[in-house]
């Protein structure tokens, strides 16, 4: 049985593709939330990974939960309320929680179209390189649903409240170059050269010092919630062991002779 999941390495680069076209690409099921679980305590523990590209296969990037289930209350979607609420809990939003403990760089490479959970898994990463054939959709209410995976949470960091809020509460998909206008993405590239350039920008990350990249995205994470002086604090417990580091030498000594 294929992994819902694929992985690949080259360098200190790691590509994470969601490979269940036959279902959007939904993001939903025991085996894509291991199978992401999985990848994200692989890459914590090898510090030869330094960036990470998130995309989808075929044509769709991710239509977020699987909807044919809904409609035929398969699965989760038969439980009474209750246990729903705590299969939320134990499922779909072990993803967000994945990604924030994720140390490294993800830069989403959206291929297509990205809808309800699939959109707000392109928010959840720190860049977003999209296709002129991507599109971005929260588009939950117009089920009848909520975002129910943090979706609400990310979207307007990424964005703006007054832009999440009229993404969020109409549901209407926007297009690549609306997402670019907006800052929800930081490229709109040539479809084909979408790979390449999620790899560019993962490869100038990479290029640098592990331990620094790592410490470095934990502050930027931390500044999304804490104060000044909590982040200034971590920043100074962290700036030593920086200083400690044999890279920091090597290339301040090629600093000193350039």
């Amino acid at each position: 049985m294929n992994s819902p999941l694929d992985l690949s390495t080259s360098d200190h680069v790691q590509v994470w593709t969601i490979n269940v076209p036959e279902s959007g690409n939904a993001i939903t099921g025991t085996d894509f939330i291991e199978a992401f679980e999985d990848a994200v305590a692989s890459a914590n523990t090898d510090t030869n990974v330094r960036a990470v590209v998130l995309t989808g296969a075929g044509k769709i990037f991710s239509s977020g939960g699987n909807v044919k289930d809904m409609a035929t209350c398969s699965g989760m979607f038969g439980l009474d309320p209750r246990r729903q609420r705590y299969t939320y809990v134990d499922s779909i939003q072990r993803i967000p929680r994945a990604l924030e403990r994720l140390e490294v760089a993800t830069i989403a490479a959206v291929n297509g179209p990205a809808v309800g959970a699939g959109c707000d898994l392109a928010m959840m990463c720190d860049i977003r390189v999209a296709s002129e054939c991507a599109s971005f959709a929260e588009s939950f209410v117009q089920l009848g649903l909520i975002p129910g995976d943090g979706g609400t949470w990310f979207l307007p960091r990424a964005i703006g409240y007054e832009r999440a809020a009229l993404m969020t509460l109409t549901g209407d998909r926007i297009d690549s170059n609306t997402a670019l206008q907006w800052g929800l993405v930081s490229w709109v590239v040539p479809h084909d050269d979408l790979i390449a350039r999620a790899l560019e920008v993962a490869n100038n990350i990479a290029k640098n010092p592990p331990e620094s990249l790592r410490m470095a995205k934990r502050l930027l994470q931390e500044s999304r919630t804490a104060g000044l002086e909590s982040v200034l604090g971590m920043a100074a417990a962290m700036q030593p062991l920086a200083h400690l580091d044999p890279e920091h030498h090597q290339r301040l000594e090629r600093w000193r002779t350039r």
